[in-house]
């Protein structure tokens, strides 16, 4: 079962949203479910996946990696099981650090990251977790760690779609596709 609700057949898909998706299927080898599921609601699926690809597949001043590392923090907190295990493995992938994803979803303030990346970490989960309590002293501290104001703004962008991302996933009872779990970890 890949969700709650039903699976349209691929073949059945807009020509949009198939060619995206056999896309992804040819590089990786699978169809992630979140692709399936989303594409139950075809202008959803479409928004999704523009605002995901305008936060995740640019240039700034976090990497990707750290991208991800906010995005399995922050779905371990909102107990969101595809998310930290889809984003665990492109965490592994784009660390190239087979451990770093379970210590980031376990307890990110113990992993083997920079006190750079736990200061991220910290703001995308104040904005996550306490969003009301965020405030001009936050970025202050950011700044001090090197952080501009546009890769503040992408960590608590990163943090809020994802919210939304984990809350639908959970809604959903979206699972992970079982090829998630060994990615990047040999």
């Amino acid at each position: 079962m890949v969700s709650r609700y039903p699976v349209p057949s691929i073949e059945d898909m807009p020509e949009d949203i198939k060619a995206r998706i056999l896309a992804v299927q040819e590089k990786s080898g699978f169809v992630p479910n979140v692709f399936l599921m989303l594409a139950y609601r075809p202008d959803e699926f479409r928004a999704f996946m523009a605002y995901h690809d305008a936060l995740m597949e640019k240039d700034g001043g976090l990497t990707k990696a750290e991208r991800e590392m906010i995005i399995v923090a922050t779905s371990a907190a909102n107990q969101c099981q595809y998310c930290v295990v889809a984003h665990g493995a492109i965490l592994r992938i784009r660390a190239k650090n087979p451990l770093l994803a379970d210590q980031v979803a376990g307890n990110f303030r113990k992993a083997d990251i920079t006190t750079r990346q736990k200061a991220m970490i910290e703001f995308a989960m104040k904005v996550s977790q306490h969003g009301h309590l965020v405030c001009e002293a936050d970025s202050v501290a950011l700044r001090e760690h090197g952080f501009s104001d546009d890769d503040i703004w992408d960590m608590a962008a990163i943090s809020a779609f994802f919210g939304m991302s984990n809350r639908m996933a959970n809604f959903t009872s979206l699972r992970p596709n079982p090829q998630f779990y060994m990615l990047g970890r040999s």
